[in-house]
């Protein structure tokens, strides 16, 4: 697949790990997923891990010790501009949890969280534009809003990005988003089942696989919790959701269609 240079507006752009230990996150995603971590020296002494795959960057993580804010993956969303986006997003009902700020000469960030409670963050890309792959084996391959009300979350979405919410005809009620001009599908969107009662809202990555029960079964023995075990998705494919040993969650999938 050839490098991605520039994402379309609207679109997931980077994958990023918060974890409370960076040296374990490290090792269990490279003994996972092939990935290659390599630290970028950051301003206030600390350390960005930017992870390769296959000599391209592709996601990143950070080491935190926010006793309030649990280990977790954050999706960023490619917009044009960062502070109009933050102030559109607070007039259609969002809470901006980060004001916009610029992360050097990379781009321009804030971070959101929509009125049913999940965050994410937007990017406006200067001298780094994003993952520069996705939709292949190890890298960020789908996304999806798990969340207890759909109708707010829809409306919020489609008013903020343009996103049009499209009823998915599967085993269980689901909402695939596509932009607003084209038929690309950005993500998807379920009601979160009662066994989640304890768990906030949240957008959850999809990393693609070529084996799932394969990946499922290297996650026990590097220390992940298995959250769903396989399970086949008809006209999709094979899904799993894992916990890291820090407890950050995430999905694997074998897709048999995009």
């Amino acid at each position: 697949m050839s490098v991605i240079t520039q994402h379309a507006v609207g679109t997931f752009c980077w994958p990023e790990l918060m974890t409370t230990d960076l040296a374990a996150a490290k090792k269990f995603y490279s003994g996972l997923f092939g990935w290659t971590p390599n630290d970028a020296p950051m301003p206030d002494g600390n350390a960005y891990t930017m992870i390769e795959l296959g000599g391209q960057t592709i996601g990143g993580m950070y080491s935190s010790h926010k006793e309030e804010i649990p280990p977790h993956w954050n999706l960023y969303i490619a917009v044009n501009d960062a502070d109009e986006a933050a102030k559109r997003a607070a007039s259609v009902g969002g809470t901006v949890i980060l004001a916009p700020f610029d992360v050097m000469d990379a781009g321009r960030m804030a971070v959101i969280q929509d009125p049913t409670g999940a965050t994410f963050s937007v990017w406006q890309p200067k001298a780094h534009a994003g993952s520069a792959r996705l939709d292949e084996i190890g890298t960020l391959s789908w996304n999806e809003l798990m969340t207890r009300d759909t109708e707010k979350a829809s409306a919020f979405y489609s008013a903020l990005f343009g996103w049009r919410p499209n009823a998915w005809q599967g085993p269980i009620p689901y909402t695939v988003f596509q932009l607003a001009d084209e038929e690309r599908m950005v993500g998807g969107m379920m009601e979160m089942p009662p066994e989640m009662k304890d768990a906030p809202p949240h957008w959850l990555p999809y990393f693609q696989v070529a084996d799932t029960d394969a990946v499922v079964a290297r996650a026990r023995e590097l220390g992940g919790t298995i959250c769903n075990p396989p399970m086949d998705i008809p006209n999709v494919g094979r899904i799993a959701m894992i916990a890291d040993p820090q407890g950050a969650a995430f999905a694997i999938a074998k897709f048999t269609e995009r």
